[in-house]
């Protein structure tokens, strides 16, 4: 199920949203603009805005998208973005989206530079929405982000790290995003505070969900579908759900990743024993209880009910999933 059926509804707002990002994020430096240009002509799958378009035209019914809503969504990826651009120097990832990242093409402090002006320019056009709980709520993501690195650079290599600490992290690196966007979506749409902080469970539940299924195709994945290496983040000791789950029937897997992997094959072999083991067949389970969690508080009316979009909001977690088969 392809990314495009399950948005057909918003396909043309995604367009939209396509052109507007060069614009927004072009800078006066040829530097900062070529990478800024280099990153969004990559693509990548653009969930995040189209889950905060999904919301709206969901809340507003037979009302039109506001500007506003518009804008959040744009903001929402350049943020997304700007996230990527840090993490990749952090992993030190020579490729992202199947292109090369900003700091293999210039150097890390050019690509420290180039995520700091898209977190700022996101900012700006941000505080420009005149919408203070729309910017308290979505400020606080940047901020998480921030958290979320620390931990994971703290617990690195750590085979004993807990499930609630993995999942935690991936709320902050991932999750808070989503939720954030799904919920200023919903302020946008003037929605009570109840409908608000459901639409946020369900961002939350969501991204928790797609975060489980990209750690599970750091094992199983391949290069074309990834556009990185296979066994990135277990490279770098960051330890994952099917890591986790296949940590406790595996001592070997604790011997390896304790080693830090100091053989050339103990990755590969990491991974075999990975795919070998309960712990994909787990995180699979885990991934789809967090998709129920987010359809289950997923409001069935909220102003007007839209069908055609709630059922695209339903079925983001069936897309997810299948991005493993």
């Amino acid at each position: 199920m392809k990314t495009q059926t399950i948005f057909t509804t918003v396909e043309k707002d995604l367009k939209i949203l396509n052109q507007n990002l060069r614009s927004m994020v072009g800078a006066r430096h040829p530097i900062l603009n070529a990478a800024s240009e280099h990153l969004f002509s990559a693509g990548g799958k653009r969930l995040r805005p189209a889950l905060v378009i999904l919301v709206a035209r969901h809340t507003l019914g037979t009302q039109d998208v506001t500007a506003s809503h518009r804008r959040l969504a744009e903001i929402t990826e350049i943020i997304h973005t700007a996230s990527l651009v840090h993490d990749d120097v952090i992993d030190e990832c020579m490729t992202r989206r199947g292109v090369n990242t900003v700091h293999s093409l210039y150097n890390n402090k050019i690509a420290i530079l180039a995520g700091d002006f898209l977190f700022a320019q996101s900012s700006w056009y941000l505080a420009n929405l005149d919408n203070l709980s729309v910017v308290k709520t979505i400020s606080k993501v940047i901020t998480d982000f921030a958290e979320g690195e620390v931990r994971q650079g703290m617990v690195q290599f750590n085979s004993h790290i807990s499930m609630s600490e993995y999942i935690e992290k991936s709320f902050y690196k991932t999750a808070s995003l989503i939720a954030a966007s799904c919920q200023g979506s919903a302020m946008l749409s003037n929605l009570n505070h109840s409908l608000q902080n459901k639409y946020y469970i369900y961002g939350k539940h969501i991204g928790l969900a797609f975060q489980i299924i990209d750690d599970m195709l750091d094992i199983i994945g391949s290069y074309s579908s990834l556009g990185k290496p296979i066994g990135s983040d277990l490279k770098n000791g960051n330890l994952t759900a099917p890591v986790l789950f296949t940590l406790v029937e595996s001592s070997h897997l604790h011997y390896l990743i304790e080693s830090e992997f100091e053989n050339d094959t103990d990755i590969e072999t990491a991974v075999k024993i990975i795919c070998n083991g309960q712990g994909l067949k787990k995180a699979k389970d885990l991934a789809e209880e967090h998709i129920q969690a987010a359809l289950s508080g997923l409001p069935q009316q909220s102003i007007n009910n839209n069908d055609d979009n709630l059922y695209s909001l339903v079925m983001v977690g069936e897309y997810i999933l299948q991005q493993i088969h």
